[in-house]
């Protein structure tokens, strides 16, 4: 059975190149456009990964990793950030949250699978 990988953007461009790797590669993938609406998708199915943006409107990636992390179905749930945010401060922000990895936009797809070869 495939993993599952909620990939949350609010930029249709980078779920789609996102998403295209990803199922390229054997996962399942559900997209999300923000935080809120990732909360949504939780919805008590498995989920392997979550894969987010920082810089989102009406609930960013810190946020959700937050909320995701007190919910006791998924505070296991690997995260991984994906964003432009390059910045130590954000980094540590997003770490002391609880994400488990951060990749830098632009990106190469083999990076990011690399990456989610790691934690799923």
């Amino acid at each position: 059975m495939a993993k599952t990988i909620l990939v949350v953007d609010d930029s249709a461009s980078i779920r789609q190149v996102v998403s295209i790797s990803l199922k390229g590669a054997g996962y399942d993938v559900i997209e999300a456009v923000d935080g809120k609406d990732a909360l949504t998708k939780l919805n008590g199915q498995k989920i392997h990964l979550i894969v987010s943006d920082v810089n989102m409107p009406n609930l960013d990636g810190i946020g959700l990793v937050k909320a995701v992390k007190l919910n006791p179905q998924y505070k296991f749930t690997p995260i991984m950030m994906l964003t432009t945010e390059s910045g130590d401060t954000k980094k540590m922000e997003g770490k002391a949250a609880g994400a488990k990895a951060w990749l830098v936009k632009p990106f190469q797809p083999p990076t990011l699978l690399a990456a989610v070869a790691k934690l799923t």
